[in-house]
């Protein structure tokens, strides 16, 4: 199977966040099914249940990020070349325009991809969109509400 692109940034969250729940969160669960369990029956114990769903939810998570983990390769986006042509890692800001918003986003894996950060995957249709654009460069995205056009209006290396 293909390996799929991380920045540095994105493997340490991803590896932080999983040594967190594994060695701190896990604990924390056992901790509260244990103290639920004192309590007596199991059956209306709804601490208990919690606690229950809780840790599946966890190890459910631990076994997406040690999957992305071990699916990612990272990738040293600060070492590549041309500065000016979006590539991985690239922090573009975008003007809409239709709106004349501009928005600024950085290309990267899709296991790190989070809009929230503004972070866009590689493989989604913007972020494909934008790959090996230039400055100035008008790009068309074909989103859920329709066609969109963009333009380029800078390029960085975050």
């Amino acid at each position: 199977m293909d390996k799929k692109p991380i920045t540095p940034e994105g493997h340490k969250r991803l590896k932080d966040e999983l040594d967190y729940i594994k060695n701190i969160k896990r604990q924390d669960i056992i901790d509260a099914i244990s103290e639920a369990r004192a309590h007596g029956d199991l059956k209306e114990n709804a601490e208990y249940h919690a606690a229950r769903e809780e840790q599946g939810l966890n190890e459910a998570r631990i076994r997406e990020i040690e999957e992305a983990l071990s699916l990612s390769t990272v990738i040293e986006y600060k070492d590549l070349e041309n500065e000016n042509i979006v590539k991985f890692g690239s922090l573009v800001t975008i003007i809409d325009l239709d709106s004349s918003e501009k928005k600024t986003y950085q290309i990267v894996g899709e296991f790190e991809a989070d809009i929230e950060n503004k972070t866009i995957s590689i493989t989604t249709p913007i972020g494909k969109a934008l790959l090996k654009k230039e400055t100035g460069d008008i790009v068309e995205v074909d989103t859920p509400s329709g066609l969109k056009e963009f333009e380029i209006f800078e390029i960085k290396v975050s």
